[in-house]
């Protein structure tokens, strides 16, 4: 897969300390570049000079994962604990240090906090300083904004993202889905990736709301020329979700477990194959009824037969009136070309006008709102006398959602059936 790099730090392919068993995975992220010198003493945490205070004793790791080949192509670093960096730059600090400590040669994924990125250079010293007391090249390293953006200025923020992209940092932006993050921030941003929230992963699977959404800002992420990371991953189910959003790169514990260190050499994991899909037996069925659902013209069940020809008469374009009941649940169809001949029949009106409508009403023809258009034709086919009927469209209780004529199931059948025919 052939991904985007930063121009401003052209790439210097340096062979892996510790080779991965089997193929090497075609990674979207910048190699990590050889070192100019070992990982020294102040590598290790005891750089006092520097006025680094040495972040948690057991920082998590968690390897960005290429689900196309199994191969770890990242790791982001998790820490906690105080440091004398300054506000906002703890983590990025410390996690820095404990990948220098584990001699992590795989590039690194860093939280940073919005106010840090728009408080300037001068904020961003402490990065720079760990960044060469760890040894660690710019191009190696990829920045996540984190935090809420509204109570930082934009031009401010944006300006520190150029300052940082100019160096050669990656960016990217965190908590995508849930953060309170302007989208068309990602366009003025231009970032070089985009996480997903871990919510948003979990609970997209069994969510179609949820679901869509994701796949809304994989979209954006391809438009503004960004990878996209799925992270939190737990079982199969999402890792089938994400594969179906078009996402590469996804981390959690289907993929490593929670003691996976990158100093232990193995840099490929285990990815579920996905599920193939079986087969179709049938044809397609075309789309949902509810696609092509048109508002219906509905009356109360007790209606007249006087208040119906009122409604036909005062739009031309009315093809049917759906009588209801107190719940709106279908209670009888009245076919506007049936009904008029009944009316304007002889003593038509005069026998039918005051009386219940539903004494000239059919029975509504139901289909649910799911229905594929094939099977709503054969609905419709049924009564040889009411071929073309409208449908009344009914939702999961019953009640009338709209209507669907039989033109137009036509229209999309045969479109269906030379798209099948090519």
């Amino acid at each position: 897969m052939s991904l985007p790099v930063s121009p401003a730090a052209p790439l210097a392919a340096t062979p892996q300390r510790v080779p991965a068993p089997g193929a090497a995975p075609a990674t979207p992220f910048p190699p990590a570049g050889g070192r100019d010198h070992p990982p020294s003493d102040t590598a290790t945490g005891t750089a006092t000079d520097a006025g680094w205070e040495q972040g948690p004793a057991v920082p998590l790791f968690l390897p960005v994962v290429d689900l196309g080949t199994g191969g770890a192509v990242a790791v982001e670093v998790i820490t906690e604990g105080a440091s004398s960096a300054g506000p906002g730059m703890g983590t990025t600090v410390n996690g820095l240090l404990a990948a220098a400590r584990e001699e992590a040669l795989l590039p690194l994924v860093l939280p940073i906090s919005a106010a840090a990125v728009a408080g300037g250079p001068a904020g961003l010293a402490p990065l720079h300083e760990a960044m060469r007391v760890s040894n660690r090249r710019p191009r190696e390293v990829i920045l996540v904004i984190e935090g809420d953006t509204a109570y930082v200025q934009r031009t401010a923020l944006l300006s520190g993202i150029e300052g940082l992209r100019a160096m050669g940092y990656l960016i990217a932006f965190g908590a995508i889905g849930t953060a309170p993050l302007p989208l068309d921030l990602l366009a003025d941003a231009s970032p070089y990736m985009i996480a997903l929230s871990p919510g948003m992963v979990a609970r997209g699977p069994r969510d179609p709301r949820h679901g869509a959404l994701a796949e809304s800002l994989v979209r954006l992420a391809r438009g503004v020329g960004a990878h996209v990371l799925a992270p939190g991953l737990r079982d199969e189910a999402q890792l089938a979700a994400v594969r179906g959003w078009g996402i590469r790169l996804a981390q959690g514990p289907l993929l490593a477990p929670s003691g996976w260190r990158p100093s232990h050499g193995y840099n490929r994991v285990h990815v579920p194959l996905p599920v193939p899909e079986a087969a179709p037996s049938t044809a397609s069925l075309g789309p949902r009824v509810q696609e092509l659902l048109l508002p219906a013209v509905t009356l109360p069940a007790e209606s007249t037969a006087e208040e119906v020809v009122a409604v036909l008469s005062a739009e031309p374009s009315i093809t049917s009136v759906i009588l209801v009941d107190e719940y709106q649940r279908p209670q009888g169809s009245i076919d506007r070309s049936r009904f008029l001949l009944f009316m304007a029949g002889a003593y038509g009106h005069a026998l039918h006008a005051k009386k219940p409508a539903g004494r000239l009403a059919d029975a509504a023809k139901i289909v649910a709102k799911t229905t594929p258009v094939i099977a709503a034709m054969q609905v419709a086919g049924r009564d040889n006398a009411r071929v073309y009927d409208d449908l009344v469209v009914v939702d999961e209780v019953g009640r009338c959602l709209g209507v669907v004529r039989v033109g137009d199931l036509l229209r999309h059948a045969a479109d269906l059936q030379s798209q099948q025919d090519r």
